[in-house]
């Protein structure tokens, strides 16, 4: 086989920049990350577009079922660019009615002993006016989500997500409704039953929802009691909500080494893994596979992925693992992901969903899920 040495030497290149990244302070990375995609794209080579990793989410029809969290994309400023990686599905904002700054820096803290970030970043962004104006001008192929929140100081933040909803519907794909990052006051008590029927009613009966009939999703947070997870999927069988998004970050610490391990925010990447499948298996088995759901939460290769599938996510989204892994990441999980899903005798990966939803809750949870 002919050795491609441009490829090669790309790579190569690639990988120096990212230990040079690695260097400097998290978000002055990440925004050097997001000038270089909106110059280049270092776009995967052979990316597997097989039949069996086709998926459909939502009735949304999907190349892959590998997706990029919300989070890196707050702009919409480099969405071309993340789909040269390899990305089924591309997840931007989190968006606010009004640009905000977000937390006082610094508020994002690389865990480099334990593979992951913590983050009180608080919803930075531009704003919704912003935002839509970058849609409207990318009108591209790729299918696109935005993730809506809560301006900082709002005095009704379930009016800032109808006003997210309503000015964008008609420019992506799918919605995602974020009541569950930890660095915004009072934005988690929206998970409670009583805010939450609250919030998914107004939302359903907005007119532009039921103009576009566009997907609503509920993003939450990894950290509910079983009885909480009931009443989430109560609620969104009640008002057909389209799917959940399992999971947000922690504000647990579970056994990290990192001497930053105690700075306040949201915990993501590896030490999130297990933590967000429990959530991910037990929302599948709430809802007897019937919510789809996406797997969200140290997703680092195409095993993670696979895992994930297995305890009951129809598709999955990464982030941290950019950081870490750089650029071809997608690409190398889309290759082992394909190899699994052979290897287990599927013809397709949506075969493989929930299949071994059962043995994971027997052997990792708490069976109180099942009384």
């Amino acid at each position: 086989m002919k050795t491609n040495w441009k490829f090669v030497l790309e790579r190569l290149v690639f990988k120096f920049l990212l230990t040079g990244l690695q260097m400097l302070k998290p978000e002055q990375a990440h925004a050097l990350a997001i000038k270089f995609l909106k110059i280049k794209y270092p776009k995967a080579k052979d990316v597997p577009n097989h039949e069996r990793l086709k998926v459909k989410f939502c009735n949304i029809e999907l190349e892959n079922p590998i997706g990029l969290a919300a989070g890196f994309d707050k702009n919409a400023e480099v969405i071309p660019g993340l789909f040269s990686l390899g990305f089924g599905f591309v997840e931007i904002g989190a968006a606010t009615p009004y640009p905000q700054k977000g937390n006082k820096k610094p508020r994002l803290f690389r865990l480099k002993e334990d593979e992951g970030i913590i983050n009180r970043l608080g919803f930075n962004n531009l704003g919704i006016a912003h935002i839509t104006k970058k849609l409207e001008i990318y009108n591209g192929v790729g299918t696109v989500g935005l993730n809506i929140g809560a301006n900082r100081n709002s005095p009704d933040k379930i009016c800032d997500f109808i006003d997210v909803l309503s000015r964008s519907a008609h420019l992506v794909d799918f919605l995602t409704i974020n009541v569950s990052s930890p660095n915004t006051e009072d934005l988690r008590k929206l998970q409670s039953r009583k805010n939450l029927i609250e919030l998914v009613r107004k939302i359903k009966q907005n007119y532009v929802v039921k103009l576009y009939k566009k997907p609503i999703l509920l993003k939450i947070a990894p950290d509910l009691t079983n009885r909480e997870l009931k009443s989430i999927i109560e609620i969104c069988q009640m008002y057909e909500i389209s799917g959940i998004v399992a999971t947000n970050t922690t504000t647990e610490r579970p056994n990290l080494k990192s001497p930053l391990q105690k700075e306040s925010g949201g915990l993501s990447g590896k030490p999130l893994f297990e933590i967000s499948n429990q959530v991910l298996a037990k929302l599948y088995y709430l809802s007897g596979g019937k919510i789809p759901l996406i797997g969200v939460g140290g997703i680092f290769s195409g095993e993670d992925a696979f895992k994930k599938i297995c305890i009951g996510a129809s598709v999955v989204q990464l982030y941290t693992a950019l950081t870490y892994q750089g650029p071809y990441l997608v690409n190398s999980i889309l290759i082992k992901l394909s190899h699994l899903i052979e290897e287990a005798g599927y013809t397709n990966v949506s075969e493989a969903v929930g299949s071994k939803n059962h043995d994971y809750l027997m052997k990792e949870t708490d069976r109180s899920i099942f009384g």
